[in-house]
This record gives structure tokens, sequence and C-alpha cells, in this order.
């Protein structure tokens, strides 16, 4: 008996649902979430980074001290601020070339980790060595999954 082969990204027979996602054989998974709960969830994930983020630095800050109106401040300010970075990077960094994809999120996440360290009493120079380490370790990693992850006009594979 004679069965026609699946077509990429075509329909099957009388049910009509879609059998592939573009590449022969597999089945598309699931959906589970409206468009509205991702967009919360990535709001969410920001500010449970941000505060993350803020507490480490005040912690870091005071040095095990005592927890200060000044310290609570710093600490809020700064996950504001992170929380703004990040949204801002995830926002831009998926309309750039792979290169700058990497390199932003690179030196976002350098930039991050050199202020982190610097809150912990250490000098300038030792910050901005580790920021500039960390952020050539992302950069690594990133441009090496954003390579094996795109086609060259940028757009991404499966």
């Amino acid at each position: 008996m004679a069965h026609a082969a699946p077509v990429p990204g075509g329909r099957s027979g009388r049910s009509g649902r879609a059998t592939t996602t573009g590449r022969t054989g597999t089945s598309a998974p699931p959906d589970l979430f409206s468009a509205r709960t991702h967009r919360v969830a990535n709001v969410a994930a920001a500010i449970v980074l941000g505060l993350v983020y803020g507490y480490w630095a005040a912690a870091n800050r005071r040095s095990g001290g005592e927890i200060t109106g000044w310290n609570l401040l710093f600490g809020f300010v700064t996950a504001f601020v992170f929380m703004a970075l990040y949204l801002a990077v995830r926002a831009l960094a998926p309309r750039m070339k792979r290169e700058l994809h990497a390199l932003l999120w690179s030196a976002f996440a350098g930039c991050a980790f050199g202020f982190l360290f610097s809150q912990a009493d250490q000098s300038v120079l030792r910050s901005a060595l580790m920021a500039a380490v960390i952020g050539a370790a992302f950069f690594v990693v990133l441009f090496y999954r954003y390579y094996t992850h795109e086609d060259a006009q940028g757009r991404r594979i499966g």
C-alpha cells in the first residue's frame, strides 16, 4: 500500500492539524501558554533577577554589617537599573547579527559581574580585569551558540 510522504509544514489527512514543523518526521511541541502569559513571564523574570541582583549588590556593599536605610536604597536602585538594562538588552539583542548579539550579552554580563565584584571592596583594576574575563568567556560561549543555531542571514534554525 502506498502512502504520501509528509510535507514540511504541511497538513495531515483528514484531521487538518499540522504534523510537522519544517523538519521531516518531527511534530511541533504544544504551546501551552498564550502570548500574554509569555510577556508576563518575561517581565516577572526581569523583576526577580533584578531583585536578586540588587540584594546581592547591597549584601556585598555592607560586607556582613548591619542593614541600613541607605543600604536598602542602594539595593533597590541597583535592582531597578539592572532590570531596565536587562529588558533593554533583551529587546535589542535578537535584532542584531550573531556577533553583535553575543557581544551585547557578554558586555552586559561582564559589567554586571564587575559591578558586583567592585562592591566587595576590590580594586577598580581587579574588578575591570574580572569583568573582562567573564565577558570574554560569555562571548565565546554565546558566539558559538548563536553561530551553530542561526543561518548566514541571522535567522534562527529550527
